[in-house]
């Protein structure tokens, strides 16, 4: 197995976006999907040797559903065009998020539209020290990777309980703590891709280190 016909895989099923399909075709999923919850595995070997603090996430554990969820969306298709998975899975620590599909592909992480208890205690961690975030995505490394963090759903106005003059108000106004890197198709087939992925890990881990501390308290 390889990348090359994990992408055929998903070509074949974005034509095809049935059950009847699906079924027909099940044990070529499930081939596709166990070569790519061992190529997990794999990765989760990778990113727990660079990171003292990595949670084990074995492949089963990452991989997300390819079923869409239809309840609140029911227009959508039934199957999506991509596979996803979640590493470094913890309580309370940011998302490292890998998502590889035909329309796009992306390696992201961080918190993405936080929750309110989550957003208030960012926005603490941020009133007492955002200089060290503001150093931290500001970084050659994370602005050569990363562009910006996302500011989806930014308030317009500061948040409650702060001044619209305080000396890190864009962050304050942030409900997003994310970041993300666009990936190819060519760049994921590529036997360096891994490397990409640990090197992507590395880059984004100042930030998710300082969201891990400052959900913690």
């Amino acid at each position: 197995m390889s990348f090359y016909k994990f992408f055929d895989f998903l070509r074949d099923l974005n034509q095809n976006n049935s059950k009847e399909w699906m079924d027909e075709n099940r044990k070529r999923y499930a081939q596709v999907r166990d070569w790519y919850i061992g190529w997990c595995d794999e990765m989760d070997d990778r990113l727990a040797a660079v990171d003292e603090h990595y949670h084990r996430t074995t492949g089963r554990e990452a991989i997300h559903r390819i079923n869409n969820n239809k309840l609140y969306k029911p227009d959508l298709p039934t199957y999506k065009d991509n596979f996803s998975c979640s590493f470094d899975l913890g309580k309370m620590v940011p998302a490292f998020y890998l998502h590889l599909g035909l329309s796009n592909s992306f390696i992201g992480g961080g918190f993405y539209k936080a929750s309110s208890g989550t957003l208030k205690k960012i926005r603490s961690a941020v009133d007492v020290d955002g200089e060290t975030l503001e150093g931290i995505i500001n970084e050659k490394a994370f602005v050569d990777r990363f562009g910006e963090m996302s500011n989806e759903g930014a308030l317009k106005t500061a948040p409650k309980g702060y001044s619209k003059d305080h000396p890190h108000i864009a962050l304050l106004n942030r409900k997003s703590f994310a970041a993300l890197t666009s990936i190819t198709q060519k760049e994921i087939i590529d036997e360096g891709f891994p490397d990409l992925v640990v090197a992507t890990y590395k880059d984004m881990l100042p930030l998710r280190n300082w969201l891990a501390e400052a959900v913690s308290e």
